[in-house]
C-alpha cells in the first residue's frame, strides 16, 4: 500500500522506542490514586490541546509533495489515517512538536480532514447538534446550536488558507467564485445551504454561511415532538397535502421554511410526478418519482444564466402532478400560480413574509415583477383562484420555531382577499429562563375544504377545531 500511496519511495522515520518520552509524554495528564469510594482514579489536568492550525496547514502542503493523489479517491478514511500516521509523526518529531498519543490521533484526523474535506469546519459538519456554520473572516467561526449563536475556537490560518475551502466547495457544484463574482450559492453534497460573499464586496474578508441540513429530512411527527406544531395542526396539514391543497409556506429568513416543505411532502402520494425548482437543491424529498431542477448564473461574459422563471416555463412541459418551488422571490410567481391553475393543485412553494396578509402582499408585487400587463384585481383573483392556504412559521426571541398560524383564502370581496385564521399561536408570557410561553388553540372556523377532505377519506377529530380547547402548550 505504501507504494502505491506515497510519491516518494525513501523509508519513512519512524520514532524509536526511546524517543516515545520527548514525543509523547510531554503533555499526558497526571493520574493520582485516591483514597475514595472503590478507589477511584482522578484525572488532574487543566491543559487545553493546541490547535496546530498554522502547523497544519503547513503539514497539509508538505504531504501534497509526498502522497499519491491520484490515488486517494480508491481509499477508504481508515487506511488513510494508517498511511498518514507515520508521515505525521515523523513530521510532528522532525519539527518538535511536542504532542499526546491523544493529540497525535486528532492531529491525523485533522490533517485528512484538510486534505479530503473542508478542512478546519468538518468538525463542526459532523456535529448534528449545529445547524449553522457562520464564518466571519478567517479568524471568527460561529455556530448556531437549539436557535442560540455560539463563539467557537475554529480558525483558519489566513484568507488564503479560507479561499482555498471556498473554492473547493463551490468547484464541487461547478459555480466559482472571485473578484469578478464576489457573490455565490452553493450547496454541500449532504445538500447543506452555502452563501459566500468575497472582497470586494466583503469588505473584511471571505463571509461563508452554512445551513445545516439533518441527514434524515424532519417529519411532522417530529416536530410535534420538539412542540413546533401540535398534532392537531398537523393532522390538518398532512390531509390538506394529501387532497391537494396548494399552499404556501411563509416566514421569515432561518424560520424553518423548507424543514416544513420537506416535512410536507411526506404526504405527497408516491404514484405522482414531483418536479422541484430551486436556486440551490436542498429539498429533500422522500418520494421515488422526483424531478430536481437548479438554476444556472451567469458566465464570466453574462451569458447563458438560467433563473426560477425558465425553469417554471419548462416544468410545465414535463408532465408534473405537483410543482414545488424552493422560494418565490421574483417573476417566476406569475408562473407559479398559472400552474396551480392549470391542473397543477397541490403544489407548494415557501415565501419571505412576517404574516399570511402579507405573504399576499408580497406574491401580487411579485407577480408584477413578471411584465404582465394585468389588473391589480386581475392579479389578486389569480392568486385566490390558485393558493388555497398559507401556513405561516416564525422564529421566536428564544430561538424556538413554530408554526405560529394556518390561514385559509376563501376568495374576494370586492377588491380584497379574504383571508380565514383556522389555527394560531398565541404568546402567554417569558418564564424564569427567558423561554417564551405560549399556545396553540383553534379559531373556531373551520376549513371550506373540509367536505372535500371527507370525500377522500380524511376525517379530523372535530375537537381540533375547538376554540375552547387548547391544542398544545409550550
Amino acid at each position: 500500500m505504501a507504494g502505491r500511496f506515497f510519491r516518494k519511495s525513501e523509508p519513512e522515520k519512524k520514532p524509536e522506542s526511546s524517543d516515545r518520552s520527548k514525543v509523547l509524554m510531554l503533555d499526558e495528564p497526571v493520574a493520582e490514586t485516591v483514597n475514595g469510594k472503590n478507589g477511584k482514579l482522578v484525572v488532574h489536568s487543566e491543559y487545553e490541546p493546541p490547535d496546530f492550525v498554522n502547523e497544519r496547514v503547513d503539514m497539509h502542503r508538505f504531504l501534497l509533495d509526498k502522497i499519491n493523489l491520484s490515488i486517494l479517491d480508491t481509499m477508504e478514511e481508515d487506511e488513510i489515517h494508517d498511511e498518514l500516521r507515520p508521515l505525521v509523526r515523523s513530521y510532528a518529531k522532525d519539527n518538535n512538536f511536542p504532542l499526546s498519543s491523544t493529540e497525535l490521533d486528532a492531529l491525523i484526523s485533522d490533517i485528512g480532514d484538510e486534505m479530503l474535506g473542508l478542512g478546519p469546519i468538518e468538525p463542526l459538519l459532523a456535529d448534528d447538534t449545529v445547524s449553522d456554520i457562520l464564518i466571519v473572516g478567517p479568524n471568527r467561526v460561529f455556530v448556531e446550536r437549539f436557535g442560540n449563536l455560539e463563539n467557537t475556537k475554529v480558525r483558519f490560518k489566513d484568507e488564503d488558507h479560507l479561499m482555498r475551502i471556498i473554492n473547493k466547495i463551490v468547484a464541487s457544484v461547478g459555480r466559482r467564485v472571485d473578484e469578478s463574482s464576489p457573490l455565490v450559492d452553493a450547496r454541500l453534497a449532504d445538500g447543506s445551504r452555502v452563501n459566500v460573499a468575497v472582497r470586494p464586496v466583503a469588505v473584511d474578508g471571505p463571509q461563508v454561511s452554512i445551513r445545516k441540513f439533518a441527514k434524515r429530512p424532519y417529519s411532522l411527527d417530529k416536530l410535534v415532538d420538539a412542540k413546533a406544531i401540535p398534532r392537531a395542526m398537523a393532522e390538518l396539514l398532512a390531509a390538506a397535502v394529501e387532497a391537494k391543497v396548494s399552499m404556501i409556506v411563509s416566514g421569515g429568513t432561518g424560520s424553518g421554511k423548507t424543514t416544513m416543505l420537506n416535512a410536507l411532502s411526506a404526504y405527497i402520494p408516491h404514484n405522482e410526478r414531483l418536479v422541484t425548482i430551486e436556486d440551490a437543491a436542498e429539498l429533500q424529498l422522500q418520494q421515488p418519482h422526483v424531478v430536481r431542477l437548479e438554476t444556472r448564473p451567469p458566465t464570466v461574459d453574462g451569458r447563458n444564466e438560467i433563473v426560477q422563471r425558465d425553469l417554471v416555463k419548462n416544468a410545465l412541459r414535463m408532465r408534473p402532478d405537483r410543482i414545488i418551488i424552493g422560494e418565490v422571490r421574483g417573476g417566476e410567481a406569475f408562473d407559479m400560480l398559472q400552474a396551480m391553475n392549470t391542473g397543477h393543485e397541490g403544489s407548494m412553494s415557501t415565501i419571505h413574509a412576517n404574516n399570511p396578509r402579507d405573504a399576499l402582499g408580497r406574491m401580487e408585487q411579485m407577480v408584477g415583477m413578471a411584465g404582465m400587463p394585468m389588473s391589480q384585481l386581475s392579479i389578486r383573483h389569480q392568486i385566490t383562484s390558485a393558493v388555497h392556504m398559507i401556513i405561516q412559521l416564525a422564529r421566536l426571541r428564544d430561538g424556538k420555531r413554530c408554526v405560529t398560524s394556518i390561514a385559509e383564502i376563501t376568495g374576494m370581496e370586492g377588491e380584497v382577499v379574504q383571508i380565514q385564521e383556522l389555527m394560531t399561536f398565541r404568546r402567554t408570557g417569558i418564564d424564569d429562563d427567558g423561554k417564551i410561553k405560549g399556545e396553540f388553540r383553534a379559531t373556531g372556523i373551520r376549513p371550506t375544504f373540509i367536505d372535500d377532505l371527507a370525500s377522500l377519506g380524511l376525517h379530523l377529530d372535530n375537537n381540533h377545531f375547538d376554540p375552547s380547547k387548547v391544542l398544545m402548550d409550550v
